[in-house]
């Protein structure tokens, strides 16, 4: 068996038995890494690599060669060519060469009534065509440009898939537990992010909350259908990132955040898989309603008190983040090293852990690459339950 096969089975224990419940003889490490921070890390051209992702071979075995991680590291979700081609108003590349996410109302409060009669349709007919200017034509243009765009995504995204697989194998990362084999977002979330927009959404739920809370219901199964992965296993997650329940009010989160987000994660582990949510900003006023999710959701922390975190989540739920990655640019090596002891002494006890940070490097400049290979390396070799 050859070396990077007996590392591979190694880390497929050890990621397989956090998600089990067991505790595994070591803390398994995630460096989540993204394509952006790869393409910079190798010297390359940024734009013109995200177009031509034939070069992405080099860059990404590159990074996976210098950063230790038990899962494969780098994940690309977004690539210019297919937004482009539709005309996208959501995401736009800037000149410096990262996709950029503006404000958008895709949905006008007046289309309230016919989102919550038939969501689908609506967004078919009235909120693609407002977001996508490609989209906002007669029929056989529309259809014309989806095809090309469609085409753009499976060609960008397979080559994506089948590097993924081949580094996979060179270097022995973890193969049996994917926690991005689906995505989704919460329905408050999807209603705010791309259809009302931040400032229309929180302007809504102060004057029209019912029909928000309608909209919000509305669109909860098309959520599960999005989220719910082609083979669903428990080691086979749906990846949902949480934005906008730091920014509401406790009643307003009660009302119309939590229950269709709560309904979601519990239909899609009925449905035979797990969830993996991304804790955005600061959520230690609603930490008792994440331990009523369903028992080994695991969630990155961005932020929080990893003591109290624990304490109130970690018997039931699996724990990660809480790293701050801007310690990784302003500290010392000792520092940097200091501070993974300390959350590993708080968080690795009794299981249900593993380690990464509060947030993925997107420009190479936002940290010091040796604090964060050191850091890397520290928690594979010490991090012990």
């Amino acid at each position: 068996m050859s070396d990077a096969m007996v590392l591979m089975k190694e880390r497929n224990e050890i990621c397989a038995d956090v998600l089990d419940g067991k505790i595994p003889k070591r803390v398994p490490v995630y460096a989540l890494i993204t394509m952006e921070f790869a393409i910079q890390y190798a010297g390359r051209d940024l734009t013109e690599s995200q177009w031509d992702t034939s070069v992405l071979d080099d860059i990404f075995d590159r990074t996976c060669a210098d950063f230790y991680s038990d899962s494969m590291p780098i994940s690309a979700f977004r690539f210019p060519s297919f937004y482009k081609l539709l005309g996208a108003k959501n995401f736009v590349m800037g000149s410096n060469g990262f996709l950029q996410h503006p404000e958008v109302e895709g949905m006008a409060e007046e289309d309230y009534d016919a989102f919550i009669e038939n969501p689908y349709n609506c967004i078919i007919e009235r909120i693609l065509p407002r977001i996508y200017s490609e989209l906002n034509t007669d029929s056989s243009s529309k259809a014309l440009a989806l095809t090309k765009a469609f085409k753009a995504y499976q060609d960008d995204m397979g080559t994506a898939v089948n590097l993924y697989g081949k580094l996979i194998g060179k270097y022995g990362y973890c193969s049996n537990v994917n926690l991005f084999g689906g995505f989704c977002e919460a329905p408050f979330d999807f209603v705010s992010d791309q259809l009302r927009g931040f400032k229309g959404i929180s302007k809504d739920v102060r004057r029209i909350p019912q029909k928000v809370k309608a909209a919000v219901e509305a669109v909860a199964p098309l959520m599960l259908k999005m989220g719910t992965p082609v083979n669903p296993t428990p080691y086979n997650a749906t990846f949902i990132p949480l934005h906008m329940a730091p920014y509401m009010r406790d009643k307003d989160f009660a009302n119309l955040y939590w229950p269709t987000f709560k309904e979601l994660c519990e239909n899609l582990v009925k449905a035979g898989g797990r969830n993996f949510i991304f804790v955005e900003q600061d959520w230690m006023r609603y930490l008792d309603y994440l331990y009523e999710l369903p028992e080994g959701t695991v969630m990155m922390f961005e932020y929080g008190d990893a003591k109290t975190i624990k304490d109130k989540l970690g018997k039931k739920h699996i724990i990660s983040g809480l790293y701050p990655l801007t310690l990784l640019n302003t500290g010392t090596r000792e520092e940097c090293i200091d501070k993974a002891k300390e959350l590993i002494d708080i968080l690795a006890p009794g299981g249900k852990y593993v380690f990464s940070f509060d947030k993925v490097p997107v420009t190479v400049d936002s940290v010091k690459v040796e604090n964060y290979r050191a850091v890397l390396e520290y928690a594979a070799q010490n991090a012990k339950y």
